[in-house]
């Protein structure tokens, strides 16, 4: 049925926009952070939803949604006009702010201390840079449906994952 959000399979028909928009919104946690985490995000082009989650066993709140990112944008299999969804202000400003002097300062912060998670920062900074994509931050556990939803789905994930280590 779904193979991508770039390319929309309907009734036995492709069809595809000459950059497709696709809206994302993304969760990720740790519980306790650090400790077992999960990851979510939902794919959003046109009338088809795709819902990708993971975690790990050992790691943090900020990996989480960071990795959540990486991964939705991953999916992508072209070019896309995005509207990506966060509750993160971490992964928020991060990419549309400090990156930039992050990257230009040899990936050290303000106070010259090595970036955290420079691996998943540099992995998202390279998936961003094939698409067009407008950030928004949205409040987390305030009734937004596709938010909530990635909270849910990033929990089971977590779970998984912590029985998993266990």
């Amino acid at each position: 049925m779904f193979l991508s959000p770039c390319c929309l399979i309907k009734d036995n028909a492709h069809v595809e926009q000459s950059t497709p928009t696709v809206t994302i919104y993304s969760d990720g946690g740790a519980q306790p952070n650090p400790g077992a985490g999960g990851w979510a995000a939902i794919l959003i082009y046109g009338d088809v939803q795709k819902e990708i989650s993971g975690g790990e066993a050992d790691t943090t709140n900020n990996r989480m949604e960071l990795t959540a990112a990486v991964r939705a944008l991953e999916a992508l299999n072209r070019p896309c006009r995005v509207v990506f969804y966060t509750d993160s202000q971490y992964l928020k400003n991060g990419i549309t702010t400090w990156i930039k002097n992050w990257k230009k300062n040899g990936w050290r912060t303000a106070n010259r201390k090595p970036v955290l998670n420079q691996d998943l920062w540099e992995a998202l900074d390279a998936q961003t840079a094939k698409h067009n994509i407008t950030w928004k931050w949205t409040r987390g556990h305030a009734g937004d449906v596709y938010n909530e939803r990635c909270d849910v789905l990033a929990t089971e994930a977590r779970e998984r994952h912590r029985r998993a280590g266990n």
